[in-house]
């Protein structure tokens, strides 16, 4: 391998960082070798509450492995990845190579600039609706990295608000639950990690419930009661429920998130409904009970152009081992 390749993993890795994960939690590592570029959980990082099995921590590391296929295409070169995750508690999830120079394309471009820019936008999104094109567009995304997509029809939309509200209450009334959302929405700032109040919105009455992040009402970005009318709520599922289902799935996730914000569309991951079995099983339900559901989207048009604050990352020598220099 030569330098240039081995520099092009590292810029992978270090893209890799901006992905989305359950509460920030970033439950992964990179180890970057002399030929190759490793995936690997950080089970220090795992929300055992929330997430007792790890299905939410392998379908984040699924995202951030996605995260670098698209930054490798961009660089002109095509990913090569090998994929280990057999169980729940595997700790060695992926190996990325560098393969064949590949010429980039506008797609490739797109992508990697939607991956620098996007956020998850807490904010209730407008009432203009999401164009079918659009929607087209995350399904084919989503299909293509080996998951399906099912929108949420409107008859449907009662039963995904019971669900979610269902979800948020259990989840709150469990004392354990509470000091671990504490910890993750509580870090210092060197920590580099968790969802900060500035990154919430303040409680107000929506079309679905939002999880609350704080225990403060005041706390977070101004909210105003209604709004997400013109929302799409998107459901990325499967047919298996083993690890490697949920890790593809955090792929598929990554292209359906990256497609969106490539469309100048918001993206929220509503995850807590997945992460209590009841609510998870009345999901399930909207899907005819064809498939298992992964992660509920809500995708819509943000409410103002502004850059929304951003989230805190770790730093390249904290998440990546085998760096020589940062």
């Amino acid at each position: 391998m030569t330098q240039a390749q081995h520099d092009v993993l590292a810029a992978a890795a270090r893209a890799a960082l901006a992905a989305p994960s359950v509460l920030n939690t970033q439950p992964w590592v990179w180890h970057l070798n002399a030929d190759s570029l490793e995936l690997r959980a950080d089970r220090d990082r795992q929300v055992h509450v929330a997430d007792p099995d790890g299905r939410l921590l392998l379908l984040s590391c699924g995202i951030a492995l996605h995260h670098a296929g698209v930054a490798l295409a961009a660089s002109g070169y095509t990913p090569v990845v090998r994929r280990f995750v057999r169980d729940f508690d595997d700790d060695l999830l992926a190996r990325v190579m560098v393969g064949a120079p590949r010429d980039v394309e506008l797609a490739d471009e797109a992508l990697f600039d939607a991956l620098r820019r996007r956020r998850t936008d807490r904010r209730p999104f407008r009432d203009e609706g999401v164009p079918e094109a659009a929607i087209d567009a995350i399904r084919t995304a989503v299909e293509d990295a080996g998951a399906f997509l099912h929108q949420v029809r409107r008859d449907q939309m009662p039963m995904l608000a019971v669900a979610v509200g269902q979800a948020g209450a259990t989840e709150m009334s469990e004392p354990e639950y509470r000091v671990e959302l504490m910890r993750w929405t509580n870090r210092p700032e060197w920590s580099g990690d968790g969802v900060p109040a500035t990154a919430t919105v303040q409680r107000a009455p929506r079309r679905v419930p939002m999880r609350d992040l704080t225990f403060d009402p005041d706390a977070g970005m101004p909210s105003e009661p209604g709004g997400d009318h013109g929302a799409a709520y998107l459901v990325v599922f499967g047919s298996g429920d083993g690890a490697a289902d949920w890790f593809q799935a955090g792929e598929a996730t990554s292209a359906a998130m990256l497609t969106a914000t490539a469309l100048d569309l918001a993206v929220a991951p509503i995850s807590d409904v997945i992460e209590v079995e009841h609510p998870r099983a009345l999901v399930r339900g909207l899907l005819n009970e064809t498939g298992y559901p992964y992660l509920v989207l809500r995708c819509g048009w943000p409410p103002a152009r502004d850059d929304l604050a951003t989230v805190p990352r770790r730093t390249p020598n904290e998440a990546i081992v085998g760096l020589t220099e940062e």
